[in-house]
């Protein structure tokens, strides 16, 4: 029907990974940094719930709550992907690439001064800004394999960017598609996303695969649209639930590099969805 039915919760967002499960996988990725195999590794963990009703009512609050330019909704015979996400992945308009890499969070403030000055601390972190940095390079990297020589060109780097319920650092890169090259060989060439894997990438990947408990599912992956024209525009599908057999999953991670603090990363897990959490059990 044109009008969805109603959305409720049966129960808490659970994580389904203790505070020590979570520990020892940052603790290896950590020993795997000081072994030099990589240099920054995105460890998300998910959290699952019982629902009830039409999702489609779920995504409609969450939009109206949210403020996430990327969002999508998506549904098919046994369960839908909800997606809010603030992050864009590539964009192509003729032959202008764009990629927009997120990387770097702090939540918001309760008052108009608290917040101003976590949008600061944001701003004025060395660690956030290395982070940040990694992926804008491994992200020139992928672009490079498929973009004019000498094209590619960071346009704004660590520009902090305010959403409904954290601060972003966000860095724009873009280059000049080969003439032979289309929208698909762009998302071959760099898929999946920088920022939600790690530096080097593969590496990063293997070490994901090895120790996060639960796969990542439609998590971290693309919603995109490509028109008759070759233009293309895409997300990363961050702040995205999916909702399967009544249950409702979501997922939430954060860059972990040399110097990060075990407890400051899995707060932010929270800090990310947690107006998620707020929205739907209202």
């Amino acid at each position: 029907s044109d009008h969805p039915g109603s959305f409720s919760l049966l129960s808490n967002f659970e994580s389904n990974s203790s505070f020590d499960e979570y520990q020892r996988a940052f603790t290896d990725i950590k020993k795997r940094i000081d072994c030099g195999d990589c240099y920054q590794v995105n460890l998300t963990q998910s959290f699952t719930t019982k629902g009830d009703g039409d999702p489609l009512d779920a995504y409609l609050r969450l939009r109206r709550a949210t403020t996430a330019p990327f969002s999508a909704y998506l549904n098919w015979d046994s369960g839908a992907l909800l997606s809010l996400s603030p992050e864009r992945f590539l964009r192509l308009v003729d032959e202008a690439v764009l990629t927009q890499p997120i990387k770097g969070t702090r939540p918001r403030g309760s008052t108009k001064e608290a917040d101003a000055q976590l949008a600061q601390d944001l701003l004025a972190s060395e660690k956030d800004r290395a982070e940040n940095l990694m992926i804008v390079d491994l992200l020139r990297n992928d672009l490079g394999r498929v973009c004019q020589i000498g094209s590619i060109e960071v346009k704004q780097l660590f520009n902090v960017e305010s959403f409904s319920n954290v601060h972003h650092m966000v860095s724009d890169v873009s280059g000049t598609l080969k003439a032979e090259r289309d929208a698909l060989d762009l998302l071959e060439s760099c898929y999946p996303g920088g920022s939600i894997t790690g530096a080097p990438k593969l590496s990063a990947m293997t070490i994901i695969q090895r120790l996060e408990q639960h796969p990542r599912r439609a998590y971290c992956g693309t919603v995109f649209y490509l028109d008759s024209l070759g233009n293309f525009d895409s997300s990363i599908t961050i702040r995205s639930l999916l909702w399967e057999a009544n249950e409702l999953t979501c997922w939430a991670g954060g860059g972990i590099v040399a110097d990060s603090n075990c407890v400051e990363e899995y707060q932010e897990c929270f800090d990310k969805i947690n107006n998620i959490f707020s929205v739907l059990q209202d």
